[in-house]
């Protein structure tokens, strides 16, 4: 995994086939409209994707994606996140130059480091510190073909080394900006400090992505990721 450390993301090719993949669509379609679901014309996302279809798991967890995961971190692997999300013909939203700082935790703890917090009815998030999101590995796997015209993500190659970006100092790392296509039932690795964005769709083939973080790291002082928390409670 060189290119994935040194440039903050890398793809995957082969993880699913195509009935791998069209066993997990399946059962995404049997999402219903609850709290962690949202169904419009202009968008299908679910939040706390494994606690909400907990017959997900058995398909995701193949051989190809358990040794990738394996290799990536050290067990025990915590759960930081994990969502579904759609970009229909009907959407096209643009997704603006960001890393992914904020994270899911079960609660809100006066710990050094930590902050800003941001407590929202699904639950409380925080910007942990650096090392933190450092240990974090994002992996997007890809339901569909993805490329310039559906939207596939822009990214920063090496934006991961200089920790959180402000807002101001963005625009000189984005013209060194890459377009990472990732074939369907490929896996795309993504450090959270990445610099990544996605532009308009150009063409009406859908985006289906189940985006998965994970760390090897507890959090301190009895704090747990809110899905990790959720996935085994």
């Amino acid at each position: 995994m060189l290119d994935y450390q040194r440039d903050g993301f890398a793809v995957v090719e082969d993880v699913y086939g195509p009935a791998e993949i069209e066993a997990i669509l399946g059962v995404i379609e049997q999402a219903g409209t609850g709290s962690n679901c949202r169904r419009s014309a202009n968008l299908f996302a679910i939040r706390n994707l494994l606690a909400e279809l907990p017959q997900l798991p058995p398909l995701i967890w193949n051989e190809r994606f358990t040794e990738l995961l394996n290799t990536l971190l050290p067990t025990p692997h915590h759960l930081v996140k994990a969502i579904y999300f759609d970009k229909p013909a009907g959407s096209n939203w643009v997704v603006a130059w960001h890393q992914d700082l904020m994270v899911a935790v079960d609660r809100r703890a006066d710990l050094p480091g930590f902050g800003p917090w941001n407590v929202r009815p699904e639950g409380v998030n925080v910007q942990p510190p650096r090392e933190y999101l450092e240990g974090i590995c994002t992996l997007r796997i890809h339901l569909d073909k993805c490329d310039e015209g559906n939207g596939a993500l822009r990214v920063v190659s090496g934006s991961h080394q200089y920790g959180a970006i402000h807002a101001s100092a963005i625009a000189e790392f984005t013209p060194q900006a890459t377009v990472c296509p990732v074939p369907a039932g490929g896996v795309m690795l993504m450090k959270p400090l990445t610099l990544h964005a996605s532009h308009r769709s150009t063409d009406a083939r859908p985006r289906r992505v189940i985006h998965l973080e994970f760390s090897s790291q507890a959090l301190p002082a009895s704090l747990r990721w809110r899905e990790d928390a959720a996935r085994v409670s």
